[in-house]
């Protein structure tokens, strides 16, 4: 029942939950080039030098491979695997719900609103590099991810959260 705290859901929300960890954080279209921020890295529809194709840059990669300390990295790049953690463990809360028939769907509610501002603060991160409101406009980052997570919360997990604030 919806009104007990440990519900289980629906293998549709199940199935949400489960596919915003392939939706990118933002998509940044420049040029006729499109660049995705994933969860797990940058996927960018134009290679270096050739002009076509896919490149793809794992996020560990990018965390390995940088010169300066987590500490000095910007807050919107150390957000980063912030979101990674509070994504999958929604979807670990959520699978144990289908799968084990016991989950707190408060938890997975909550979790899902911290991954989406864990994603929007990586998106925001991105625009400001991209110069958004100055040279490229406010459209050059588009933070597809915060909005299709919170539409997830908004659909699925909003009786539950609103059970929070009522007590």
């Amino acid at each position: 029942m919806a009104s007990e705290p440990h519900a289980v859901s629906g293998h549709g929300s199940w199935l949400l939950v489960v596919a915003l960890l392939a939706v990118p954080m933002a998509v940044v279209p420049a040029d006729g080039d499109v660049t995705f921020v994933s969860l797990w890295g940058f996927l960018n529809t134009a290679t270096a030098g050739a002009g076509y194709g896919i490149d793809a840059y794992p996020v560990w990669s990018y965390f390995l491979d940088q010169p300066r300390s987590f500490g000095s990295l910007p807050a919107s790049i150390r957000a980063w695997p912030l979101a990674i953690g509070f994504y999958l463990l929604a979807a670990a809360s959520a699978s144990s719900g289908v799968g084990l028939g016991r989950e707190d769907r408060r938890v997975t509610g909550g979790l899902l609103v911290l991954a989406a501002a864990a994603s929007l603060w990586v998106s925001v991160g991105v625009a400001t590099r991209f110069g958004v409101g100055v040279t490229s406009g406010w459209f050059s980052v588009l933070p597809v991810g915060a909005v299709a997570t919170l539409a997830v919360v908004a659909g699925a997990y909003r009786r539950d959260l609103r059970r929070i604030v009522e007590r």
